[in-house]
């Protein structure tokens, strides 16, 4: 199969020619028909994520076609269309018991422990578990947006946020899953906020469901100005980037007993960021974090897309070539694109 591998963090990714993989005994091989391109990929390629092994092929955000199938799979057989959460259970341990496979004690995350979806096929384990059928009508582009940006952002706001009609929710950062959660905040009935340095990026969010925008490079401070807009703080912010300082004002921008659900990873030499700690204290404010989906909570996510009251599709950004991911991976720190950037040309 053709993959994009690099073999040394931090070293231009090539194309490769790799052996193809095969099913384990629960597990299936898809056929990638599209997958994005993120964030956390370009968090793997620098070497932050301490489960990867080199030589590595990056991705985690895919959709596509079942290609081969485990003699212990029961609900899935070739042909079929799907899609996978970027975390996978394992089954057996107390968390996915519980329905948390999003913290499974043994998780495995494609691109991560396993080699990813920068490649024509890609293995993934559990299948009965972790698969999660797409509409027949869903394009594998779209389909490939879910499994970390729109899916983490769903769960982040309704589950974790638990986000309510008429309450006030911030968004720090514009980028795939920060639009992801303005969209679903909004078809939730809530009143959204936009927090970016980008025109471009606050432009698009007004199209995704922001109600106000804030530009962080022309306002004297980040935290006043959600106030002001709330008439108070907001009642649920997210930090959907990852860096210290988005993470100090989206807790500092709550109201009393606000909840702050931190989405964007911080890894490396950001992984432990200053908190308001006396804010949080004083005005009893909640701090969760969201990791991704459960595959057996993408069922309401779907019903809400092929309702209308969800459209994932309007968040795509640029559709690439796999020779062009290597460009778009290794520049992805300079936030220059809008939405989410999606292979779909093997």
């Amino acid at each position: 199969m053709k993959a994009v591998m690099f073999e040394r963090f931090g070293e231009t990714p090539k194309i490769a020619t790799l052996p193809d993989p095969t099913p384990d005994a629960r597990g299936v091989v898809i056929e990638v028909g599209a997958t994005g391109v993120c964030r956390s990929d370009w968090h793997g390629w620098m070497g932050h994520d301490p489960d990867i092994t080199l030589p590595h092929v990056p991705g985690h955000e895919l959709a596509g076609r079942v290609a081969a199938v485990g003699p212990e799979v029961r609900r899935w057989k070739v042909g079929d269309r799907v899609t996978v959460p970027f975390v996978g259970g394992c089954g057996t341990c107390p968390e996915c018991h519980a329905g948390h496979q999003q913290v499974c004690h043994n998780q495995f995350q494609p691109g991560f422990t396993h080699w990813g979806s920068f490649a024509e096929l890609v293995a993934t384990g559990e299948a009965d578990l972790n698969l999660v059928a797409l509409p027949e009508t869903m394009p594998f582009e779209t389909a490939a947006s879910l499994g970390c940006r729109f899916a983490t952002a769903f769960r982040a706001v309704v589950d974790q946020g638990r986000v309510g009609a008429g309450e006030w929710v911030a968004v720090h950062g514009c980028g795939g899953v920060g639009l992801s959660a303005l969209m679903i905040a909004r078809a939730l009935g809530a009143n959204t906020i936009a927090i970016d340095t980008s025109d471009e990026k606050l432009a698009l969010s007004q199209s995704c469901g922001a109600s106000a925008t804030v530009n962080v490079t022309t306002v004297t401070d980040v935290v006043e100005a959600v106030r002001d807009i709330t008439g108070g703080g907001a009642h649920v912010s997210l930090d959907a980037l990852g860096h210290p300082t988005t993470f100090f004002n989206s807790v500092s921008c709550l109201r009393k007993r606000g909840r702050h659900v931190q989405v964007g990873l911080l890894l490396a030499d950001q992984a432990t960021p200053p908190a308001p700690m006396a804010k949080v204290i004083g005005d009893e404010l909640e701090i969760l974090g969201s990791h991704g989906m459960q595959a057996h909570r993408y069922g309401a996510m779907l019903t809400m897309i092929q309702s209308g009251a969800l459209s994932p599709e309007k968040l795509i950004g640029n559709r690439i070539t796999l020779e062009a991911s290597i460009d778009a991976l290794t520049n992805m720190d300079s936030f220059a694109g809008l939405g989410a950037t999606v292979i779909t040309e093997f």
